[in-house]
């Protein structure tokens, strides 16, 4: 129809022209109207052949539509129209190649969980993850991650984290956050993390000993984000108590609770910081270390600083960048011990230890980077009754310093070698280490 008005639009004008031709050079009458005849049936033909080819190549579209759909298998008829509550799924995979050169790990002065001891020699399979997450609506977001670990020569699916999260917007107060489950819970600095983000082959000595590598027991945690100019959070969370360092499944309500807080900040357009204080405090109902026979009943309380600086030295932080951090651990016990494999009765213990690790990371370039780490424990005195148990520190004091360097060829995957020098007995280790870490999938931002 538009191409129609706009033929007789042509025609109209053409008209015009020609009747002011005709009054200049006074033609024929009869030749003019004969003219624009001719015009009328020219444009009128051409319309005609046009609309015509339309509808030819408007039936091939739709032979060729109905074509393709019969040929096409049933299930392709399905009519998806957002994919918005599928999760996004992730998989870690974590391998390592191990040569030590003690046979004995056991860490003086200190009863320690499975977790944190030194692993397995020769090649394995390190704690791969399977990791699902998804916004449930406007106000929840859902996480789960299972590890499938190796112990006692079987392969384990173990759940790490199962919880939801408040989403921005959705507490009455600005800033405030909610998490319920089963997580990996604010407590220092590297225990919210997984083991794949760290920088290292294996934890910290401290968080060896103190937290059995990492703290995820079953409870909710609330965190709240102040409206100031330094970033100031505070919050915490009261727990079940199943988890090390207080039961081993033993809990059977509110058992353990939670603080901390932290600041941090810029100065400068190249420098990042970061301070933080936490206290876990619970009852023990019967802890009860790797190498069993050792358990403890009563109080538990740790008190953890952190601290994290980050320097670009050319202002882009994926070309180059420092990265100091270190935590300080002290632990406070009372109660009792047991090391029924030492032959001791149940010794009452009221004292403290502690612990530290300082370590320092440089990319020199985008897919390099060289580290240390410096790691110490201080045990705590012996009680009498105790000697000879695994609490007996024979005057040993624990430490470990390790070298690393890593390529990382994209955000997703990363191969790592390390040599570690640990004196954490009589004997002393050193360690090499080989290490590839690959991401598939989905793969969440890492933490400042």
């Amino acid at each position: 129809m538009f191409l129609r008005a706009l033929c007789a639009a042509a025609a109209a004008a053409v008209s015009v022209w020609l009747a002011f031709a005709a009054l200049a050079a006074e033609p024929d009458i009869n030749t003019i109207r004969q003219e624009i005849q001719n015009l009328k049936n020219l444009y009128e033909s051409r319309i005609q052949a046009l609309e015509e080819q339309l509808k030819t190549l408007q039936k091939k579209e739709t032979d060729r539509s109905t074509k393709a759909a019969s040929a096409a298998p049933a299930t392709s008829g399905r009519v998806i129209r957002d994919n918005a509550f599928n999760p996004a799924i992730g998989v870690i995979l974590n391998g390592k190649y191990t040569n030590f050169s003690a046979d004995d790990s056991e860490i003086a002065g200190f009863a320690v969980g499975e977790e944190g001891e030194r692993g397995r020699e020769g090649l394995g399979i390190d704690e791969s993850e399977l990791n699902f997450s998804a916004n449930a609506d406007d106000k929840f977001y859902g996480h789960v991650t299972t590890a499938i670990v190796r112990e006692d020569g079987e392969d384990k699916v173990e759940l790490e984290e199962a919880y939801l999260q408040t989403l921005p917007g959705a507490a009455v107060i600005d800033g405030l956050s909610l998490k319920a489950g089963r997580a990996f819970w604010t407590l220092g600095y590297l225990n919210e993390r997984h083991s794949h983000e760290d920088d290292f082959t294996d934890r910290p000595l401290p968080n060896r000993v103190f937290l059995n590598n990492s703290y995820n027991d079953d409870g909710i945690q609330a965190s709240w984000v102040l409206p100031t100019d330094l970033y100031t959070e505070i919050g915490g969370g009261i727990f079940r108590g199943d988890d090390y360092p207080f039961g081993n499944g033993g809990g059977n309500g509110v058992e353990a609770w939670s603080a901390y807080a932290r600041f941090g900040g810029d100065f400068g357009a190249d420098h990042a910081w970061q301070l933080g204080g936490s206290f876990l405090s619970g009852d023990s109902d019967g802890r009860e270390s790797n190498e069993g026979g050792v358990e403890f009943v009563g109080d538990s309380n740790l008190f953890i600083t952190d601290f994290r600086y980050v320097w670009a030295p050319t202002g882009n932080p994926r070309q180059q960048e420092l990265t100091v951090q270190g935590e300080y651990f002290w632990r406070f016990e009372d109660g009792t011990y047991e090391d029924s494999d030492a032959g001791t009765g149940a010794v009452d213990y009221d004292e403290d230890d502690s612990g530290w690790y300082l370590q320092a990371v440089y990319k020199f370039l985008p897919q390099w980077r060289v580290g240390t780490r410096y790691s110490r424990l201080s045990p705590a005195n012996t009680p009498n009754g105790l000697d000879g148990s695994a609490l007996d520190a024979d005057g040993q004091t624990p430490q470990s310093w390790s070298l690393m360097a890593d390529w990382t060829n994209s955000e997703f995957s990363r191969l790592r070698i390390q040599y570690s020098h640990q004196e954490l007995s009589d004997d002393k280790d050193d360690q090499l280490i080989l290490q590839y870490i690959l991401s598939i999938g989905a793969h969440g931002a890492h933490q400042f």
